[in-house]
């Protein structure tokens, strides 16, 4: 199997960023992020729609243990083959919080071609907004899922 290497880029309280380099073409690795049931694939949700600019889309988790939650996230920019963003609510896993009344962070992808494929950035930011009883921990729980999923596109674009 071809490999990937990641890396965590730079973190500071606010944001997250990770890279990987994988060995597939930037097209390839674009349908990944962007034709939701390649996403539903490797980030382990049950998309119920494509993503569309300034439309939210959701889906159930499908990790065991977190089947009962829904992800939704707002898609904020589809540039093709450049740039893919959304806003969520970062490691909202307690069912009986509303969620929706905290600030959401912004998740954007950038794709840049590299001599033997293409490099993906992840940049998760505003978490110094999320309410400061759980910023620590969403940032923790995002940091660690985010070093799993570049791994996770990056097996999926490759096989």
């Amino acid at each position: 199997m071809p490999s990937a290497s990641s890396s965590p880029s730079s973190s500071s309280t606010d944001r997250i960023e990770r890279s990987v380099d994988i060995k597939a073409s930037v097209d390839r690795v674009w349908k990944a992020l962007t034709d939701h049931r390649e996403f539903s694939q490797w980030f382990r949700v049950n998309l119920e729609g494509p993503f569309v600019p300034g439309r939210t889309t959701k889906g159930r988790i499908a990790c065991p243990g977190y089947e009962h939650l829904v992800m939704e996230v707002e898609v904020v920019a589809i540039e093709p083959m450049r740039l893919f963003s959304y806003r969520w609510h970062p490691y909202a896993i307690d069912s009986a919080v509303d969620y929706s009344k905290e600030p959401p962070t912004l998740v954007e992808f950038r794709l840049e071609p590299t001599r033997d494929g293409c490099r993906l950035q992840v940049t998760e930011s505003g978490f110094d907004r999320i309410p400061a009883s759980r910023r620590d921990e969403a940032f923790r729980m995002n940091s660690g899922g985010w070093t799993e999923q570049v791994q996770n596109i990056a097996k999926h674009a490759q096989a």
